[in-house]
């Protein structure tokens, strides 16, 4: 088994303002499972995907595709990482272990940005559900509204209900109060 964890996207304006200059892939709890994985012998991959201002698919799959993927890989997507993924496994048909969207993002009403629109702007492949032994999506009570109507459209699409947690944000060190993130945890060690 191993877990590969995706990363959100900021606007260029957010990265510069990062906390201490950290890489996506270095913030927020990331580092904290990655920890907690590998003291219980987990592998873990955290790939810091390419430009995440301005998200590419084609570049970020040509990242993550760096990565082995099985029928024993738990992939987790935070945000605009959730989208990623599940863009990726409806276009490739793979199997994998268990898939956990963390507050995931999707397009939902007219947008104007190119970019934008090529990332999220994706019909969802429903057949996922059935190649995934299991599919989580995790929401916070006090996310914005837009990421409240994109898990709405995941849930629907996937069949299957968000575990809301209490006043989380957008899953954020800042939004959460803190680095560690033990119900992502066990819902990753989950059999």
């Amino acid at each position: 088994m191993s877990v590969v964890i995706i990363h959100g996207s900021n606007s260029k304006e957010q990265e510069k303002l990062a906390k201490g200059g950290l890489q996506q892939n270095k913030r927020n709890w990331i580092p904290w499972i990655k920890e907690k994985l590998e003291e219980k012998e987990i592998e873990c991959f955290t790939p810091l995907m390419p430009e995440s201002w301005a998200p590419n698919y084609l570049k970020w799959k040509k990242e993550f595709e760096k990565i082995t993927v099985d029928e024993e890989s738990i992939l987790v997507g935070t945000s605009a990482g959730g989208a990623f993924l599940v863009k990726w496994l409806g276009e490739t048909g793979r199997k994998v272990e268990k898939l956990i969207l963390v507050a995931p993002a999707i397009l939902h009403g007219e947008v104007e940005d190119n970019v934008l629109r090529e990332f999220y702007g994706f019909d969802i492949n429903g057949d996922i559900s059935e190649k995934i032994r299991r599919i989580v999506i995790i929401s916070s009570s006090n996310d914005s509204e837009g990421i409240k109507q994109a898990e709405k459209i995941y849930s629907k699409a996937l069949g299957i209900k968000p575990l809301v947690l209490e006043n989380k944000g957008h899953f954020t060190e800042r939004g959460m109060g803190t680095k560690e993130f033990p119900e992502l945890l066990d819902e990753i060690l989950k059999e």
